[in-house]
């Protein structure tokens, strides 16, 4: 099978765990995901079949939408509820909403965000989680994300008893961004500690919550093929170009194309079709007005190997 099964998956499942249990179902070696989704966050988890997995690096390129709770007066060394809380501060009075507003549409835009220590980010060959887990010191890397958007989406409630304030949100960014980091982040701008304290991946890799279905349905039903979405499905907005025999036979073998058809815009990009599939992606050359090979897909033999967002 070649394609994109859109999992959803439930909170207390590794990506690996999903993808693991997909290839047995699949009875196929040749099985990833379009990004990792941390143990405790439920949603979203593309899950990418035979040659689909060509395409992981443009699945992760594509926006990722989340909704969650963010919760001011403390905090955990994992940012999230998992971890070991280190520090407290009791809010004796609430955030009025305009001052959680302003400071969550401060991140929007281009932010440089310090990955957690409790991360799959790799220093020196070694995960930063494996570092945390050891206690070795390790300079964690930044790195520069987009937020899209990032906004409160109900009113934020005040538990006085706790000296604690909880509200959700919504938020849609690029690849690489850790949300808890962002809850983190969000409330050292405030001046208090915060956690991330329940996260949901709403969209991802084009496909929603809507459009998933669970590890339990796949389980049960007699075949996976009615939830194999095709490749076109998530790149909908690339262009078909049928080809000929002879066309067929250069594309095969990599070989560029010239095109009885209008030129396109520099680095425009085109699906291959040929005997009923898409067997690659090529790119338009503007200097040459040619079509190259951007990716081949049915006719790749690379082992694919499993990556981490």
């Amino acid at each position: 099978m070649n394609g994109f099964i859109p999992l959803h998956k439930a909170a207390g499942m590794t990506s690996f765990a999903c993808v693991a249990a997909v290839r047995k179902l699949a009875h196929q070696k040749r099985v990833g995901h379009g990004g990792t989704l941390d143990p405790d966050v439920d949603g979203v988890l593309p899950i990418c079949l035979g040659v689909a997995t060509k395409l992981v690096d443009r699945l992760h390129a594509l926006p990722k939408t989340y909704t969650g709770e963010i919760t001011l007066g403390f905090a955990t060394d994992t940012e999230d509820l998992s971890g070991t809380e280190i520090a407290r501060q009791r809010l004796t009075t609430p955030f009025i909403a305009d001052q959680l507003d302003t400071a969550m549409a401060s991140f929007t835009g281009a932010y440089t965000q310090t990955p957690p220590l409790y991360s799959a980010v790799k220093v020196n060959g070694r995960r930063l989680y494996d570092y945390a887990r050891a206690g070795d010191p390790v300079e964690r890397p930044t790195r520069t994300v987009q937020i899209y958007h990032f906004k409160r989406t109900s009113t934020a409630r005040f538990e006085a008893a706790a000296g604690e304030q909880s509200f959700t949100f919504t938020a849609q960014v690029s690849k690489g961004t850790y949300i808890r980091t962002l809850a983190s982040d969000l409330g050292t701008k405030l001046g208090v500690p915060a956690v991330m304290s329940q996260l949901t991946r709403q969209v991802s890799g084009g496909f929603t919550l809507a459009d998933s279905v669970t590890l339990d349905t796949l389980t049960a039903a007699p075949a996976l093929t009615p939830y194999v979405q095709p490749i076109q499905s998530v790149f909908s907005d690339l262009p078909t170009a049928q080809l000929t025999s002879a066309a067929w036979d250069r594309v095969r073998h990599g070989n560029y194309l010239r095109l009885d058809r209008p030129a396109a815009a520099p680095g425009s990009e085109l699906f291959m079709r040929y005997g009923g599939d898409v067997q690659a992606i090529y790119r338009y050359d503007a200097a040459s007005d040619t079509w190259r090979a951007a990716t081949m897909l049915l006719h790749d033999t690379d082992q694919f190997t499993l990556g981490e967002n």
